[in-house]
């Protein structure tokens, strides 16, 4: 370390209000006693075998209690925009403006009002990041719950099915067999 050594930085290390578990990693073994003055955790000599690294990760974990408030802090939020890389530039749409998420092939067809963009996105990762946003109606399609105006009886060449109206668009999706549920919930 160019600055200072690694004793000398556990140390203001040790002078903050959360300080961190210090694992002490070198080639030298005269410096172990000041280490561990230091409440160093372990003090591994290289070569690392594997297994004593192990070890010593775990001690350290194990002193350090996981609480769930720390972890709801970690789970991330849903982007509040997808990202659409068209001609050179990266075009943001707002979540709010998203009526459906349609997957084909390898891109996810993301459908506003005004048009359409194309992303490389899964759709089922889509689905988990906005559950509360969007439902399914089919394997490659999820609506915005706000965007469903309605349902009427339809299908392509002679099926019977349902297809679902969404706001501000001529187009009809259909509504396969497995989300025929929808139909139900929705209208009420």
């Amino acid at each position: 370390m160019p600055q200072m050594d690694g004793i000398e930085l556990a140390g203001h290390l040790n002078k903050l209000e959360h300080p961190p578990l210090i694992i002490f990693t070198t080639a030298y073994d005269a410096y172990a006693i000041q280490a561990f003055e230091q409440r160093a955790i372990d003090y591994l000599l290289k070569p690392i075998r594997l297994g004593r690294l192990f070890d010593a990760l775990s001690r350290a974990r194990d002193m350090v209690p996981i609480r769930t408030e720390v972890l709801r802090e970690l789970t991330p939020e849903a982007r509040s925009n997808l990202s659409a890389h068209e001609r050179g530039k990266v075009l943001l749409i707002p979540i709010d403006q998203v009526l459906y998420l349609r997957a084909e092939l390898k891109y996810v067809t993301v459908r506003t009002a005004e048009r359409e963009y194309l992303i490389e996105e899964s759709l089922t990762a889509l689905e988990k990041e906005y559950a509360t946003r969007f439902v399914r109606i089919h394997r490659n399609c999820l609506v915005a719950r706000d965007a469903i105006m309605g349902f009427e009886k339809g299908g392509d060449e002679g099926e019977s099915g349902w297809l679902m109206r969404v706001k501000g668009l001529e187009e009809k999706l259909p509504i396969s067999r497995r989300q025929m549920g929808i139909v139900k919930e929705y209208g009420k």
